[in-house]
């Protein structure tokens, strides 16, 4: 593989995104996007992630769709975000293996 070729993998790979929820100390269920949400994870239970979960932690990755193209990822993070709970909550049943 050329250096061509390999600049054109890595931005394929780093352009990816994955849709996330995470459950919250409180029970909530926080909706982001992340091409690593692993990492994304340790950042919000190290009090650096969104405000939202910083007053929420500890915080467990319960679900991960994807890989997207960023802008994919932004609408479907969205379409996820406009969910109730409970649709959120189905979510998780149906795909118990998403994580």
């Amino acid at each position: 593989m050329d250096r061509r070729q390999q600049a054109e993998e890595r931005k394929r790979v780093f352009s990816q995104r994955y849709v996330y929820l995470l459950r919250c100390s409180d029970g909530s269920l926080y909706c982001g996007i992340s091409s690593d949400p692993e990492a994304r994870l340790k950042q919000h239970n190290y009090g650096v992630g969104a405000k939202y979960t910083r007053s929420r932690r500890p915080c467990q990755l319960v679900y991960t769709e994807g890989p997207y193209e960023y802008g994919r990822a932004l609408s479907r993070e969205a379409a996820v975000k406009k969910m109730t709970k409970a649709e959120k909550e189905r979510l998780l049943d149906t795909t118990k293996n998403r994580c």
